[in-house]
């Protein structure tokens, strides 16, 4: 990960602390803070950013990054189990397209 891209990690890392710490955000029935705990580079252009809630529970988060157009730099959603199954099986829909693909650079 690049110095640039990994600033900009951080920054909004931070202004998802303090979105989802707001005491009038929808579903935010225990009035819960959250603060960046801890953040897990995973690629250039992922991260799992760990937050830690006033609660003392633990929050994690998926952070991919876009390079190009309307919608460049960090973006994020808090995986469900159903969405982590989804995508391990994805690997293999990834894999089998970058097999098909190969002979065509020739």
């Amino acid at each position: 990960m690049n110095k640039q891209i990994a600033i900009e990690l951080k920054q909004e890392s931070e202004i998802v602390a303090k979105k989802f710490s707001s005491m009038n955000r929808e579903g935010n029935f225990n009035e819960e803070t959250f603060q960046v705990d801890e953040v897990i580079p995973m690629s250039d252009h992922t991260a799992s950013v760990i937050f830690k809630k006033n609660t003392g529970k633990l929050a994690a988060a998926f952070f991919y990054y876009i390079n190009k157009g309307y919608s460049k730099g960090w973006k994020y959603y808090f995986p469900t189990d159903s969405h982590i199954i989804g995508m391990m099986s994805f690997n293999l829909s990834k894999l089998d397209v970058e097999r098909k693909n190969y002979d065509k650079n020739f």
